[in-house]
């Protein structure tokens, strides 16, 4: 017997998942099909940093995309009854004379201040930074592996998660989409990688980057806020933390590295030389799904109405993947506009 939903969602990352939930609570029926491997958000930071890169420049949409982000991810807490999203101040360390002068220029800016604070700080003793430190604010990291593993038994409670590898050649595509027992109206594709072997999209300028990460014990206490090098540092207790991450656009694969690992204990230790005795529990690798422009491809095929995308977050999916996922389903709902800039008719 044939079953009718009126979405069919691949992928059960951040982006899949987040958009089943939205699309469930907007009284839409959905199945959601995960092929169970690793994927690129179980193995990210999570971390949100409303100011980044050499120059500190604030994302645009900042000012909607953070209390989207917040309001989601507490609503999430609140009904899984944990906690996901954790604020935590960041400090960045200033590497050279250039960041400390745009540092100067950004404070003078009101649109900064409520991230950055307008003070530099001297360095603690177990961090060297000799042009000083500044620290960051609403700042903090996701517990995407916990909030995924909770949202998949929430969809396994509903009778809408199916753990399959999908054959593209297995789906037929006429008014509606079809696939084994399932009619959908549509399908969105929410596959992060994976994406450029879609027969529908590999036509987009998908950028991937291979990223390692590793997360370490230390007999030393850590400091309790994030830590930014050029790297980063997430203090997850009093004495185990993540490092990361890797950038590799060549050798895209999810093999770990004896250079990845380098690379990041090299960082690490020229800036905290302390942690040169911490000892490595796990070193993971993965995909990120980044894109030519860095702004996700979001929408309809240009020539299948009924084929749709949702992807290309890359390492900014914690922050974007919220509001993003709200304004898509108010697309599919009700036809509202989808903004130029993310619209993936931008490359038709």
């Amino acid at each position: 017997m044939r079953r009718q939903v009126d979405y069919l969602i691949i992928g059960q990352g951040l982006a899949g998942s987040i958009l089943s939930r939205e699309l469930i609570k907007q009284g839409c029926s959905i199945q959601l099909i995960d092929n169970q491997k690793e994927n690129a958000s179980q193995i990210a930071a999570g971390l949100i940093n409303p100011i980044t890169g050499m120059r500190l420049v604030k994302n645009k949409e900042l000012d909607i995309l953070l209390p989207s982000a917040k309001q989601t991810y507490l609503q999430l807490g609140q009904f899984f009854q944990q906690d996901f999203y954790l604020e935590k101040p960041m400090l960045r360390v200033l590497r050279n004379t250039q960041e400390l002068q745009k540092f100067k220029q950004r404070i003078q800016d009101s649109a900064y201040l409520d991230y950055l604070e307008p003070n530099l700080r001297p360095a603690p003793d177990s961090i060297i930074a000799p042009l000083g430190i500044i620290q960051q604010k609403q700042t903090g990291y996701l517990l995407t592996q916990k909030l995924l593993a909770c949202l998949k038994s929430y969809f396994q409670k509903k009778n809408c998660y199916q753990a399959e590898q999908l054959d593209y050649q297995d789906l037929t595509i006429n008014d509606n989409i079809q696939w084994q027992d399932i009619t959908a109206k549509k399908i969105i594709f929410c596959e992060g990688y994976q994406a450029i072997n879609n027969p529908w999209f590999k036509y987009l300028p998908f950028q991937l980057a291979k990223g390692e990460i590793l997360t370490l014990t230390t007999a030393q206490t850590l400091l309790p806020e994030l830590l930014n090098f050029g790297h980063w540092l997430i203090p997850l207790n009093k004495h185990q933390f993540r490092t990361g991450a890797t950038f590799d656009n060549i050798n895209l694969n999810t093999l770990t590295t004896q250079k990845g690992k380098n690379t990041l204990l090299k960082a690490l230790t020229r800036v905290m030389p302390a942690l040169n005795s911490a000892t490595i529990d796990t070193q993971q690798a993965n995909i990120r799904p980044t894109t030519l422009d860095k702004m996700p491809f979001i929408g309809q095929h240009p020539e299948h109405k009924n084929i749709m995308i949702f992807n290309g977050f890359g390492a900014k999916g914690s922050l974007q993947i919220p509001y993003y996922s709200k304004q898509f389903v108010q697309h599919l709902l009700t036809n509202a506009p989808i903004a130029p800039a993310v619209n993936c008719q931008r490359y038709r």
